[in-house]
């Protein structure tokens, strides 16, 4: 993985959640406290503006610099998870290296093993585990097949578009929905939502060419 992929991604996904305000706003308002937005606008803008900072260290460097400057921002259940993520996901990168796309994925998979473990929730409790957990699985299956990384990230935007999507129908047992119980039934997890476009939103630097 190649600091200058992790901060152009930064850049990328700051627009997109930009772009993706209405969409996530109106899933959180639905059945969220309604602040999700507020908090991943505010992480991946205090992400992005770290570019010139960061440009000249090594990739696990950029990737704990983030994590740390996430948790010390961003409120609420957010700004810990997602720095667990990538503080996380520094280590494994530091310890085994991030050449190869298996590397990358198994440095991926730690980070979503590490937001399990921070936020004590697993698949199928409406969260943005429910796009995470199928992703990490995808992509470390298919890196280990020997897949190009055009190949997974094709395959990653249609398996987060099917996670996002199985939230729809499962009642939520954490957070402020988990107080909805089945009237959370029905309505997308706002999480899930954000995951989902930013996932689509580095599978499309791969896919136009970038070099992860």
């Amino acid at each position: 993985m190649k600091t200058n992929f992790i901060l152009s991604a930064s850049l990328a996904i700051h627009a997109a959640i930009v772009a993706h305000e209405a969409d996530i706003e109106s899933l959180d308002r639905a059945i969220g406290d309604g602040d999700h937005y507020i908090n991943m606008k505010r992480g991946s803008e205090v992400a992005a503006s770290l570019y010139n900072e960061l440009l000249p260290l090594p990739a696990d460097e950029v990737l704990n610099k983030i994590g740390m400057k996430l948790l010390s921002t961003i409120g609420g259940a957010s700004g810990p998870l997602f720095a667990s993520f990538f503080m996380s996901m520094a280590k494994v990168s530091k310890q085994n290296g991030s050449d190869s796309l298996l590397e990358i994925a198994a440095a991926f998979a730690a980070g979503v093993q590490a937001i399990m473990q921070r936020g004590k929730a697993q698949i199928g409790e409406k969260t943005m585990l429910d796009v995470l957990v199928p992703v990490s699985h995808q992509f470390t299956l298919l890196a280990a097949e020997g897949k190009s990384s055009t190949e997974i990230a094709h395959a990653l935007k249609e398996t987060a578009n099917q996670g996002l999507e199985s939230t729809r129908n499962l009642i939520a047992t954490k957070g402020r929905a988990a107080g909805l119980g089945e009237r959370a039934i029905g309505h997308l997890d706002a999480g899930a939502k954000s995951c989902q476009v930013m996932i689509h939103t580095v599978c499309d630097l791969v896919i136009k060419g970038a070099n992860p």
